[in-house]
């Protein structure tokens, strides 16, 4: 791990260990690197490289380089290497969330009634949603119709010690809207999961009924859990509904555009 400096006396170029660089040059160097190789690898190298590896300037320089450095928030963020993992991180973890694959990935918890059906925007009696990335949503019928997805956070990424110790915030969002010319009921449950399958946290706010001749305009109704007990291991959603007027069809609630996030606002 040498790098050529000045020839001496027209020879060959002169060699200099990668660790006589400055420092500011090694951690410019070394924050081109992905986050694992710097962890499981670069870190092992030897003494030096594992104190550049684990500075505060560092991890910084990546937030810069992949656009997650928000100055605003320079002096609340505390550890910019878990700051720069939750970043990296972050997506929507609900598949399938706008019905573009049919109801792959969702269970069908309850399908009664004629059964949950996909329509196009801005559908029957319906409007269009502000998101032009939006084309389709799940609606239901005049029985109880309700699907779900169960999230294991070590499959997507998130480790236990991350969850346990920094215990990231983690975003629920969902979309629902009426026809204009029936009434409907939505219904919105959220949990956190420990390794065993037990409620640690719940969000499961009162039913949204409305009524017959509504402006069927498209509504977002979110939440974020913080400071929630150690021990989340997965997160189970479950939606739906039902027409409050029983009529054969697909005359209930329309739910699309889910997502469930963990981690920090990023620009």
């Amino acid at each position: 791990s040498r790098t050529p400096t000045a020839r001496r006396g027209g020879g060959r170029p002169a060699m200099t260990a990668i660790g006589d660089l400055p420092e500011d040059v090694l951690v410019e160097l070394l924050s081109l690197l992905p986050a694992r190789d710097l962890i499981c690898t670069c870190r092992l190298v030897c003494r030096q490289w594992r104190y550049v590896v684990d500075l505060t300037t560092l991890w910084k320089r990546k937030c810069q380089r992949e656009g997650f450095y928000i100055q605003n928030l320079d002096r609340s963020i505390s550890d910019w290497k878990i700051f720069y993992m939750l970043c990296s991180l972050k997506r929507n973890l609900i598949k399938n969330p706008c019905a573009e694959e049919d109801f792959q990935h969702w269970k069908l918890d309850k399908n009664d009634g004629d059964k949950w059906n996909i329509e196009s925007l801005p559908g029957p009696h319906g409007k269009g949603m502000l998101d032009p990335k939006v084309h389709k949503y799940f609606v239901t019928s005049y029985r109880p119709c309700f699907k779900s997805q169960l999230i294991t956070l070590k499959k997507e990424g998130y480790w236990n010690q991350l969850m346990d110790e920094k215990r990231p915030e983690i975003v629920v969002k969902d979309w629902y809207a009426a026809r204009f010319d029936c009434g409907c009921r939505y219904e919105l449950t959220v949990r956190l999961l420990s390794e065993d399958y037990i409620v640690l946290e719940e969000f499961h706010p009162e039913p949204v009924v409305i009524e017959q001749w509504n402006d069927a305009v498209w509504q977002e109704i979110s939440h974020t859990f913080q400071n929630y007990p150690a021990g989340v291991r997965y997160i189970w959603f479950q939606h739906g509904g039902q027409d409050t007027q029983y009529w054969a069809g697909w005359y209930g609630i329309r739910v699309t555009n889910t997502s469930i996030t963990i981690g920090p606002l990023t620009l």
